[in-house]
C-alpha cells in the first residue's frame, strides 16, 4: 500500500470526488501530519509551529463548517498504532461531518475559506482527506 499525503488535490482527484454521486450526508477523515515550523509565504509568524498555524486555521473553518449545516465530531492528537505499519503516524484526526457534496463544495469554494485557507497551507507538511458514508451497523 502507498501513503502519500498532500496539501491539496489534483485536478483528477478533485473532479472525482466532486462529481461522483450525491448521496447525503458524509463524514470527512482528516488524517493530519504538521510541519515542525509554520511556513508562510511572506515568511511571517516563523516562531509558530505547524500545529500552531493550523490551530488558526480550526477557530476559522470551524463557523463555515456550521454555516454549511456541518459540525465537527471528534478532533484530537494520534497517540499511538496498535495494527499495521507506516513510516511516520499522523499527528491528529478529525472528524466532520457535511450535510452533502454541494454543500462541502460551497464550502471550501467561498471567499471566507479563501481568507483562513493560508493558515491551514502553513500549518500541514500533509493529509489524507478520506470521505466516509454511514452503512448499516455491526
Amino acid at each position: 500500500m502507498t501513503v502519500r499525503n498532500a496539501l491539496l488535490p489534483t485536478a483528477d482527484q478533485a473532479k472525482a470526488f466532486f462529481h461522483a454521486e450525491e448521496t447525503g450526508p458524509f463524514v470527512m477523515v482528516n488524517l493530519l501530519r504538521f510541519r515542525p515550523k509554520a511556513l508562510y509565504p511572506d515568511g511571517s509568524d516563523a516562531h509558530l509551529t505547524g500545529a500552531e498555524a493550523y490551530a488558526r486555521y480550526a477557530a476559522g473553518v470551524s463557523p463555515l463548517v456550521a454555516k454549511a449545516q456541518g459540525h465537527i465530531i471528534y478532533s484530537g492528537a494520534v497517540t499511538g498504532l496498535l495494527i499495521g505499519e507506516i513510516d511516520q503516524p499522523w499527528d491528529m484526526v478529525a472528524l466532520v461531518e457535511y450535510p452533502s457534496l454541494k454543500a462541502f463544495l460551497a464550502m471550501t469554494m467561498s471567499a471566507d475559506y479563501a481568507a483562513i485557507a493560508y493558515h491551514r497551507e502553513a500549518g500541514l507538511e500533509g493529509q489524507l482527506n478520506i470521505r466516509t458514508q454511514p452503512t448499516q451497523r455491526l
